[in-house]
């Protein structure tokens, strides 16, 4: 029996919230022609159990895309969750399906942190099991079914199903990861007799404006190779492009962040550089290049700057695929 839309349904605003955190992920799979980058290249899983509770949920936004699926299930507790240029009130008895292109922005409504699972998935999971891969394209979740209010019922076989995966996970073993994307497959199916969930209202026009600053830098990075190097670095760049003044969408981003532009363009090209010299042989003076300095010096500077080893040094190091003790 689906459920009624939700009383508090109606249209809301993100507030003026408390600064949001940073999270920094970025993509495995990119268009054809790219890098590819995995932010948290040291991290070797492809799907695992996260209790909400324990893990907390502050404030954040997530500009950059990821490298895994995510599945979250609410039991407790209250916020707006942004997808892309959509804003959704999000309560108990909601799930959520977060693909990793999506820009997503969450605030917290309720002054503890809220109850629920997540279930994270990396892109590779899906091309090891096509049957799971099946059921999300045929069904289009994470692009059409986004974010399903479900009846008490499929709440409580849904925490169930998930609560099991936690103890398979736990147990290990050669078989762990295949029984848990028959679960993964089970909790889809339980989802689809939710009830589909419409945004609540728009985005601000303030947050329209963040959120045009930040995939436009995700396009700027993401695109970058040895054809195409990195050309915009600076607040007055970005605003030029999104026809806004400087000094306005620098106040309105830091509003959003607690950060000014350039500590974020700063952030992003540090996160490029890593990823280009632990995933890719080209030269410190092509790498260089492609972020969008003149020559390598420069280059090196600015990177043992912020992060404290040369280029040379953190390709050397023990998140380096080519490590060797």
């Amino acid at each position: 029996m689906k459920t009624q839309p939700h009383r508090n349904a109606g249209p809301r605003r993100i507030g003026d919230a408390k600064p949001i955190t940073m999270v920094y992920d970025s993509p495995s799979v990119l268009p054809p022609g790219t890098t590819p980058v995995f932010r948290n290249y040291f991290e070797d899983w492809n799907i695992k159990i996260v209790d909400r509770e324990k893990s907390g949920c502050d404030n954040y936004l997530s500009p950059n895309r990821r490298d895994f699926y995510k599945i979250m299930l609410m039991t407790s507790g209250t916020g707006f969750k942004t997808m892309g240029k959509d804003n959704y009130y999000i309560d108990e008895r909601t799930i959520l399906f977060l693909h990793p292109n999506e820009i997503v922005c969450w605030r917290n409504t309720t002054p503890t942190v809220g109850g629920g699972i997540f279930c994270l998935f990396k892109k590779r999971y899906l091309d090891q099991h096509p049957s799971l891969k099946l059921v999300i394209d045929r069904y289009k979740f994470f692009v059409e079914k986004k974010i399903l209010r479900l009846t008490d019922e499929s709440t409580q076989t849904i925490h169930r199903l998930l609560t099991q995966m936690k103890a398979e996970a736990a147990s290990g073993g050669e078989l762990a990861e295949e029984a848990m994307q028959a679960y993964v497959q089970l909790i889809l199916v339980e989802s689809l007799k939710g009830t589909d969930y419409v945004p609540t209202g728009e985005i601000t026009n303030e947050y329209r404006h963040v959120y045009a600053f930040f995939e436009l830098l995700e396009k700027e990075t993401n695109l970058a190779n040895l054809d195409n190097p990195i050309r915009m670095r600076t607040a007055q760049d970005y605003a030029h492009t999104l026809n806004l003044n400087p000094s306005y969408l620098n106040a309105l981003v830091k509003k959003h962040t607690g950060q000014p532009i350039s500590t974020l363009i700063k952030n992003r090209l540090v996160e490029e550089s890593k990823a280009l010299l632990v995933q890719t042989n080209w030269t410190l003076q092509e790498i260089s290049q492609i972020i969008g300095f003149a020559d390598q010096p420069n280059f090196s500077q600015f990177f043992k700057k912020y992060v404290g080893v040369t280029p040379n040094g953190f390709r050397r190091s023990p998140i380096s695929p080519a490590y060797e003790d």
